[in-house]
């Protein structure tokens, strides 16, 4: 089959990849599209150590698994868990001792033509959710994990720092709570996307100092860690929403005396984000920026590393 494979930080297109071969407990999707995000950008870029197919924002059709998800559209939680680990029993199965995570660690991703993830992973499509739409499933699960984590009220003012990809559904996600929400970019037209749906949106010198309760980092480099630091009330909450490519310097004493909680944040629930999808209460059809065919896939990555590019879909079908 073909694949995206990156090796010692080069991607290459290759045509020699077998078709996986699931253990038991595990499907067979034909995947029908997949989406580029930040997270491939790093990889390639050197942020963690990987070799093999790339790729975790997917939706697919199930060749080979239960009967009544032969032939069906699914998405796929990335982690692929042991259930049996600490963090397993304690329900807290994305940290698991043993997981695989589909295109980043220890398990090869969506970027080619077949995938293997274990059955419980799997989700189904609604019918009504076209496929574009249904490819930021996982992305919008990630935004959702924010509210997961930490209680955003109605009472609270909130920060987001970032107009990229994740910004912006992290913003979408957030402004259905009813808080009092400001989002903060560097692009006009990306902000556009936004203010479009009634969200207060600006630039950094808009931003005074401890004017908020909840920071959502969606930057991930030091500049938005700052602003968002520094926007933040005493008693206030950081959440890091990205990944760093490198080490992070911060000012740990101002966290103390400000007594400031840091909350990293990542995967998150799947069928809250199908559903918010379906109904259209999220909008993601103008975060699409191109569409291309797995066999120009190098070309795609290109795109998706461009100074402004939101998301990119590969198109597993167009072949």
């Amino acid at each position: 089959m073909q694949a995206l494979w990156l090796e010692n930080n080069q991607l290459q297109l290759r045509h020699d990849i077998p078709i996986p071969q699931p253990p038991p407990g595990e499907a067979l999707v034909r995947v029908v599209q997949a989406g580029i995000c930040n997270t491939d950008l790093e990889l390639i870029r050197g942020y963690y150590p990987y070799k093999g197919i790339l790729g975790h924002e997917f939706v697919g059709v199930v060749e080979q698994g239960p009967t009544e998800l032969q032939g069906q559209r699914v998405v796929g939680e990335i982690n692929a868990v042991c259930g049996q680990c600490h963090y397993c029993q304690r329900g807290q199965s994305t940290h698991c001792e043993n997981r695989t995570v589909l295109g980043i660690a220890n398990r090869h991703g969506a970027f080619a033509d077949y995938l293997s993830l274990p059955i419980e992973n799997l989700h189904r499509v609604p019918d009504n959710l076209p496929t574009d739409l249904a490819t930021f499933t996982e992305p919008v699960a990630a935004a959702l994990e924010i509210q997961q984590q930490v209680m955003v009220s109605s009472t609270e003012r909130v920060l987001v720092v970032g107009d990229g990809k994740l910004g912006q559904l992290v913003a979408q996600t957030l402004a259905l709570t009813g808080c009092d929400l400001f989002v903060v970019g560097r692009h006009r037209h990306k902000l556009a996307n936004l203010s479009a749906r009634g969200i207060n949106v600006g630039f950094a010198d808009a931003i005074a100092k401890r004017a908020f309760d909840i920071a959502v980092e969606c930057t991930g480099n030091p500049a938005g860690f700052e602003l968002a630091r520094r926007a933040l009330r005493p008693r206030g909450i950081l959440v890091l929403k990205s990944t760093y490519a490198g080490q992070l310097t911060f000012d740990a004493s101002s966290l103390v005396v400000d007594e400031i909680t840091l909350i990293g944040s990542r995967c998150g629930p799947f069928a809250p984000a199908l559903e918010l999808l379906a109904s259209g209460r999220v909008d993601v059809e103008p975060l699409i920026q191109g569409h291309y065919p797995l066999r120009e896939g190098l070309k795609a990555v290109e795109q998706a590393k461009s100074k402004g590019v939101l998301k990119v879909l590969l198109d597993m079908s167009d072949q």
